[in-house]
């Protein structure tokens, strides 16, 4: 049955490069788009696998890549909105849609009649006269229908279908569980005097999330990782244990957002899956179809590196408990002081002073001459201000991305390439961390244009008043970026190849190369510019900011192997091994630190387990390793780039014809040397991270 002419999803976006009409959809408008889309591509795979004609990639690959139209549409606004603008309506719809969406995709993928159709032209591959696109449309598909289960037995079928409904619930379960349980520890602060050491317009938007919940006072709200901005500044002792004790209690605390029988029964569930489909474990499920290719190549980077990280935080641990003893306190350095002393010894060697750096990084100069000015420089693109183009919240900015071509004679034309859209701000309805995404995705098939987004969780300053941001957040912001040029300058055919689907640990690579012209010193000289005066950031500053970059690198290093290693834990479980439960989960967590070496009392893991979202609610399971796996590439490229000369166009032309624009559509290691010339190599890594031997 069609959809209704007022429902929105009905048609294509009559707005320019498809931007959904986000004035015009109600939340009862989803259901309906849903179901009639599920619909849809039911009756375009049956007319697929009913063709009497033989097996063709147009016929068979290139008819999925053009079904399910509508429910693309509906499901990239709907989910978008679910991580950043979620309402209780829409809950209620993800309740209802997300299990039917796992069985739907199931049907789909499961369907051995498909399966026949791709494999008989998977065996033909050598023989079918394939431009290297195809052939990569055609292997990805193959591996996709396999590692659905298409070749299993109707009963194994069965139980897996069973298995993907129940964690498609769990993993909406502990998302929200956790936003829920996010929001409710957000620390209140009744008198200003418990903040001293937090910046005026930090003070200032801790009163406004007060203010916005009915609150007295001030309001600290948590972002999604252990450590907590605001620790490092905070000279209330109590204050910064209460900060982090609620950090690391989320999900923990036994009430109704306990996330810890959600995750438990995921990591069990999922076990049963990879045996199901062949594998020892999840770990070995993931891994097979990423560029590390197995656990042992991901557990042999991530353990060499424990010894050497672990010597660094103790070196450093010891030189903060000075500090703390040198306060007058006595006992152990704990969690919420490590953050603090840390910035004072930064602040005392390098001249370095976060709190103080806050004023020069002004968030629309930032953004204008930084993050776009870096992309202009590199790839010859320019944003402009959509005021006039509807947004899903008011905080949201749209921009119209072009591309710079230059013409014979040397002048430059602009070309329409896309949307961007920026969403900076925390809000009780946004999840936490900061991610990129889509509303459309780049294909030549469909003849789309990339519309994508990122979102940040910035503290909202009062109105009128600067958003002003830390160091961290500034990198964050590039770091965002670097996944929306990865959208933005993807040229492909197959929707199934575009943009940002690539494995799981090359992804992170783009973003984190991106993340260098935070720091490069004429970029900094361009944005780092006083909000009021208008004086750039004093030669001081910037020469402690650069001095400072491998200072920490044990506890940085440390804290995010603890969370890599933790996930790999979970998801190395086989099937045979004895559920864990719920009050097992802590024991088990410090069972598994204890045995990578990584029982530091004052380092807990970047993410612990009843907050892991990435891993338990997102698509990083088995997966976290991606971040430190594609550092090395990261760290190798940025060698590369500054022995061309730092930020030159020829140097951007090349990462971007390359790697930026192949998306998926080739194998991301053969993409990676097409750039650099050679494999990569690991001692950048080392560098960058403290790591390499002294002696």
């Amino acid at each position: 049955m069609a959809l209704q002419d007022d429902n929105p999803f009905a048609v294509r976006s009559a707005l320019e490069y498809g931007l959904p009409p986000f004035d015009l959809i109600r939340e009862d408008h989803y259901r309906p788009a849903f179901e009639e889309g599920m619909a849809e591509q039911r009756r375009e795979l049956e007319a697929i696998v009913t063709d009497p004609a033989a097996p063709s990639l147009e016929n068979t690959l290139g008819a999925m890549e053009k079904s399910g139209v509508l429910l693309s549409r509906v499901s990239q606004v709907f989910f978008n909105l679910i991580g950043s603008s979620v309402t209780d309506g829409l809950r209620a719809v993800e309740a209802e849609v997300v299990p039917l969406l796992a069985a739907h995709r199931d049907a789909l993928l499961m369907d051995q009649r498909l399966f026949s159709r791709v494999s008989a032209l998977f065996d033909q591959r050598d023989d079918l006269g394939l431009d290297a696109e195809d052939r990569r449309l055609l292997e990805r598909y193959h591996l996709d229908l396999t590692r659905a289960g298409a070749a299993l037995a109707e009963p194994q079928q069965v139980r897996l279908r069973e298995i993907n409904q129940e964690l498609s619930t769990l993993g909406t379960r502990f998302r929200n569980d956790l936003q829920a349980d996010t929001n409710d520890l957000a620390i209140h602060v009744k008198t200003v005097d418990e903040l001293t050491g937090l910046p005026e317009e930090a003070i200032a938007a801790a009163a406004a999330a007060a203010n916005a919940r009915g609150l007295d006072g001030y309001l600290l709200t948590l972002v999604l990782s252990t450590r907590q901005p605001a620790l490092s500044v905070l000279t209330d002792r109590a204050l910064r244990e209460r900060l982090h004790r609620a950090a690391v209690s989320r999900g923990r605390r036994g009430n109704e957002y306990d996330t810890r029988e959600a995750l438990t029964r995921t990591v069990a569930l999922r076990a049963e899956r990879a045996e199901l489909l062949g594998y020892p474990n999840h770990a070995a499920y993931v891994v097979a179809d990423q560029t590390a290719g197995s656990v042992e190549s991901v557990m042999a980077l991530l353990t060499a590196l424990v010894g050497p990280a672990v010597e660094n935080a103790e070196a450093e641990q010891r030189e903060l408990t000075a500090r703390l003893h040198e306060d007058g306190y006595e006992g152990e350095l704990q969690p919420w002081d490590w953050a603090y002393y840390a910035e004072r010894i930064a602040r005392d060697r390098f001249a370095r002073d976060t709190a103080a750096l806050r004023p020069w990084f002004e968030l629309g100069r930032v953004l204008q001459e930084g993050i776009f000015a870096a992309a202009e420089g590199l790839y010859g693109l320019t944003f402009v201000p959509r005021p006039d183009l509807p947004a899903y919240h008011p905080d949201v900015q749209v921009f119209e991305v072009f591309d710079g071509v230059q013409l014979e004679g040397g002048q430059d034309e602009r070309i329409p390439l896309g949307l961007f859209l920026a969403d900076w701000y925390a809000r009780d309805s946004k999840r936490g961390g900061a991610w990129m995404s889509s509303f459309v995705d780049q294909s030549e098939l469909l003849a789309e244009k990339p519309v994508v987004v990122i979102n940040l969780n910035l503290p909202r300053p009062p109105d009128g008043t600067p958003t002003l941001l830390t160091l961290d957040e500034v990198v964050t912001a590039f770091h965002e970026f670097g996944h929306v040029l990865h959208g933005l300058l993807s040229s492909v055919r197959y929707p199934r190849l575009s943009g940002t689907s690539v494995p799981r640990d090359f992804v992170e690579y783009p973003s984190q190369v991106n993340e260098m012209w935070a720091w490069q010193p004429r970029q900094l000289a361009r944005y780092a510019v006083h909000h009021e005066t208008g004086e750039p950031l004093p030669t001081t500053l910037l020469d402690g900011l650069l001095a400072a970059q491998s200072f920490g690198q044990g506890f940085a290093t440390t804290e995010i192997l603890a969370a890599m290693l933790l996930d790999q834990a979970w998801h190395q479980r086989t099937a045979e091994q004895p559920p864990i439960s719920a009050d097992e989960v802590d024991g088990f967590e410090s069972a598994a630190l204890d045995g990578f070496g990584l029982a530091l009392p004052a380092i807990p893991p970047r993410y612990g387990s009843s907050y892991f979202a990435h891993i338990f609610s997102g698509a990083y399971s088995a997966g976290y390793y991606s971040y430190l796996w594609s550092e090395v590439l990261d760290a190798d490229t940025e060698e590369w780039f500054l022995e061309h000369d730092g930020l030159q166009r020829r140097s951007g032309q090349i990462f971007r014809r390359e790697l930026l624009s192949r998306g998926g559509a080739v194998d991301p290691m053969v993409a990676y040397e097409a750039v650099l010339g050679r494999p990569p190599r690991i001692e950048p890594l080392l560098e960058r991270r403290g790591l390499t031997p002294t002696g």
